[in-house]
């Protein structure tokens, strides 16, 4: 037996052969699609994990193709090899999910053609997603999710107003303790970190900037009189984390070392070329600190069996 997610798991009575119970398989825990599979019951709406016995099959979803009017290549398909045309005219104009796919598929490296083919679907759909407004079905962004290492929720924008671990726990989870060259490969070259900072009347504070790593160093952009530029001349924490919502597992990693104002004009010059972003909070934000960690800690919760 093998499944993919979206599939559905049916029991059946072995008696008359009449589906009893069936549920949508929302989690994997072997990479050829061999059970065990998370469940989510269509008649409880619980999620629990289940071993199929001789009652149960696999029925997989058939798969789909937006209905927007377009011109489809006979052997054109979500899952083939074909292309698909599109007949609107104008400019692309894509939808937040297809900003989304893209956005996440450029941060992994991926091409459109490995991505569509983690995801079962032809590149030229992956590029009608990417590029025009769309409504796939659930079964799509599962796959899309899958393939992306993401959530279903990630792709559609939703809980973007909640904070990140909503999740229940794993059953047994294990909290590893990260060397010092696995901390390095995790800070990245760069992302949004939380730097904490003591502010002029004495209290504590913890805020998101966005970072770049350069000569080992982490340097983040901020404006003078800003709670951050509180930073300079002190020494500081900065931390940075991910968390997977659908497998509730997760790392953070921790520097901990003196920062200092950048005013070498050919060192701010050089940091501002190779930045990788302007900082989201946007405005004159000039002023760069440089924090040179002489402690770097980290932690992964991944499952005990893993």
């Amino acid at each position: 037996m093998r499944a993919h997610l979206g599939d559905q798991l049916v029991i059946e009575s072995q008696a008359t052969g009449a589906a009893r119970r069936d549920g949508e398989i929302v989690g994997l825990h072997h990479e050829d699609g061999t059970p065990p599979y998370d469940v989510h019951w269509s008649d409880t709406g619980e999620v629990t994990l289940v071993f199929p016995g001789p009652d149960a099959h696999v029925r997989h979803l058939e798969q789909e193709e937006p209905t927007t009017a377009r011109e489809v290549r006979p052997d054109a398909g979500e899952a083939g090899g074909g292309s698909v045309a599109i007949s609107s005219p104008g400019a692309p104009d894509p939808g937040d999910i297809g900003r989304r796919v893209a956005v996440e598929r450029r941060r992994q490296g991926l091409s459109r053609e490995e991505t569509a083919g983690r995801a079962h679907m032809s590149p030229g759909y992956l590029a009608y997603l990417e590029e025009r407004p769309a409504d796939p079905s659930l079964a799509t962004l599962i796959r899309l999710a899958d393939a992306l290492g993401t959530t279903v929720p990630a792709l559609r924008g939703g809980g973007t107003d909640l904070p990140p671990g909503q999740g229940q726990a794993l059953l047994h989870p294990q909290l590893l303790d990260l060397g010092p060259g696995e901390c390095r490969a995790l800070l990245s070259t760069h992302g949004v970190g939380r730097v904490s900072v003591q502010t002029s009347d004495g209290r504590p504070a913890v805020v998101p900037v966005n970072y770049d790593v350069v000569d080992d160093a982490i340097a983040f952009r901020t404006a003078p009189g800003s709670v951050t530029a509180a930073a300079a001349g002190a020494e500081v924490a900065f931390e940075v984390d991910h968390v997977d919502e659908a497998l509730s597992q997760g790392w953070s990693v921790l520097a901990v070392g003196p920062a200092e104002l950048v005013t070498d004009p050919e060192a701010t010059g050089r940091l501002t070329r190779h930045a990788h972003t302007a900082p989201w909070a946007g405005g004159e934000r000039d002023m760069w600190v440089s924090i040179r960690p002489t402690s770097l800690t980290g932690r992964r919760i991944t499952a005990a069996d893993q």
